[in-house]
């Protein structure tokens, strides 16, 4: 049945890596070529400049020839290897970042779907609704603060009433005390006089002296 159908390849296409690594590897084995051939130029070069013109050094220039033609082959061989080696390398460098680009919009489209989910799943009007909420629990708060911080002692406003009257009691209470400072009417003297006070001292204000008692005869 082998025979007639065949079998199946499984051997693995090789990948530009593969091929990049093989080309490589050739052009590795140029190198060694190239300087083999070199250091027999050098040898010959050598040899030619001590030699007399004649047949012998015509046959070493021969051979010398022959070496530079290979040279030059062998270095056009793996300038076209190296070149295919870059191309490849490119095409390996395209081929990576259309994947990370894959991977990327792939992501993206995973996380796409996953942000349509979560704010599916939001209702805007309770969110509103609980936002008013908070604002009226908030206005009741600072109304709470308002009332606790009111002062009972002080009235906080006074009308225009009562300060003119104020005013006007504090007018006459003035010019009642200008009117009894110029009548020579004032405070009793004892209250504005400023020395210290002494047991012995006797009021002002007393109109009669202590009657003196006459001592008693033995």
């Amino acid at each position: 049945m082998n025979r007639l159908f065949g079998t199946k390849n499984a051997v693995p296409k090789p990948s530009l890596n593969d091929a990049i690594k093989g080309i490589d590897e050739r052009v590795s084995s140029l190198d060694v070529k190239l300087s083999k051939i070199n250091s027999e130029l050098s040898t010959y070069q050598q040899k030619i400049s001590r030699m007399r013109d004649g047949p012998g050094k015509s046959s070493l220039k021969q051979k010398a020839l022959k070496l530079l033609r290979q040279r030059k082959q062998i270095e056009a061989q793996k300038d076209q290897l190296e070149n295919q080696s870059w191309n490849m390398s490119q095409a390996t460098m395209t081929t990576d970042n259309l994947q990370n680009t894959m991977v990327t919009i792939n992501a993206m489209k995973t996380a796409n779907k996953e942000l349509k989910k979560t704010y599916g799943k939001i209702n805007i009007d309770e969110l509103e609704n609980l936002q008013d909420e908070m604002l009226d629990i908030i206005d009741k708060s600072n109304e709470l603060q308002e009332a606790l911080s009111t002062s009972y002692d002080v009235p906080d406003e006074v009308s225009e009433s009562e300060l003119d009257a104020e005013l006007e009691a504090l007018g006459e209470e003035i010019d009642f005390e200008n009117e009894m400072a110029e009548s020579g009417i004032g405070a009793p003297s004892y209250l504005n006089d400023t020395e210290p006070a002494s047991s012995d001292k006797i009021p002002t204000f007393i109109d009669e002296e202590p009657e003196k008692t006459e001592k008693i005869a033995n």
